[in-house]
């Protein structure tokens, strides 16, 4: 997908998805398949990917109508890049429960990393098929919508790709919730208009519309961390930090502001380093490869060019295509 934004599903449909879990068993077995999906749950938010894997795999083995155990094995499948089996288990769980505007979406997404992975034109289609499906199963569902946005903006033409589609998307979401049809209409600005001014303008409505939930302002601040403003970066971040203020994800954004700022380099590698040792990698989160890039923009700055570099290799391990970690590891080793 062209943009970065990451929004946490995650956290919004666990809660009934747990409360659907056991439609399809009975007694002892319906009580046993509660505990393994809290099991398989808290692995997941841990970052525990492979043992909720382990967890999983005999549930969907013994019940084979279980939907919901089905989704969680394909999101942990998806969290390790595992997009084969991903794709694999979505299917099972959308062909037994085809009207779940969450399940078609996720499916939607690993085909989306599919076919990016396998530069697939005929995956490509699928990916939008799949927004388009989850959108019209439940038209709330603002997270399909901002995807297949998304989607309309990155796509070439041939596989679908339409701004005039990404722009309905943008107006029904805007529709439904004034905060995500500011950040829906900021990314198309960026990304289709190439509008870097107007898409700020709508992020800083973001501000002004006080939402009620920490996301809005980490996105927000992902805006700023790219448009390297630390200042408007430390407002998204106080404003996340009331309405949610031990979210992890705030370390990250406290370095990374710190790091632009260029103001207290000791604290920005405190919460770096806090960052990279108390989270999880997850899709949905920056990622430790973004973490260790800032790492290294951080010693860069105080002269530390071994430690920097050690960062910056360590960021390309994690994410090959971080160009600018890239560069800058190119710029060390040419100076030597």
């Amino acid at each position: 997908m062209a943009s970065q934004m990451k929004r946490a599903w995650t956290r919004f449909i666990v809660a009934a998805l747990l409360l659907t879990a056991t439609a399809s068993m009975t007694g002892t077995s319906a009580a046993q398949g509660a505990n393994v999906l809290q099991t398989a749950q808290r692995d997941f938010n841990a970052g525990n990917y492979a043992v909720a894997i382990s967890t999983l795999q005999p549930l969907v083995t013994q019940s084979s109508s279980n939907a919901e155990a089905f989704f969680w094995l394909a999101r942990n499948y998806y969290e390790i890049s595992d997009y084969d089996s991903a794709v694999a288990q979505f299917e099972r769980a959308v062909a037994l429960d085809s009207k779940n505007s969450v399940y078609q979406q996720w499916l939607g997404r690993a085909y989306g990393g599919k076919a990016d992975r396998e530069r697939s034109f005929s995956l490509a289609k699928k990916v939008k098929k799949q927004f388009q499906l989850a959108v019209a199963l439940n038209p709330s569902n603002i997270e399909a919508r901002r995807d297949l946005e998304e989607y309309c903006i990155a796509a070439p033409w041939i596989v679908g790709g339409s701004k005039d589609e990404a722009l309905e998307q943008v107006n029904a979401i805007a529709a439904i919730d004034p905060v995500q049809g500011h950040l829906a209409r900021a990314l198309y600005y960026q990304e289709a208009l190439k509008k870097p001014e107007e898409a700020e303008n709508e992020i800083r409505q973001v501000l002004a519309g006080d939402p009620k939930k920490p996301d809005p302002y980490f996105e927000t601040a992902e805006f700023f961390e790219r448009q390297g403003k630390p200042a408007d970066m430390s407002r998204a971040i106080q404003a996340a930090e009331r309405m949610s203020p031990n979210d992890p994800r705030l370390a990250y954004y406290r370095g990374v502001e710190a790091v632009l700022a260029n103001t207290s380099p000791s604290d920005a590698e405190r919460d770096l380093k806090s960052y990279l040792a108390s989270t999880p990698e997850r899709s949905d989160w920056p990622s430790h490869a973004r973490a260790r890039d800032w790492l290294g923009r951080l010693y860069e700055s105080q002269g530390k060019r071994a430690e920097a570099a050690e960062q910056y290799r360590a960021a390309l391990q994690l994410n090959p295509k971080l160009k600018d970690a890239e560069a800058r590891l190119s710029r060390l080793e040419k100076s030597k």
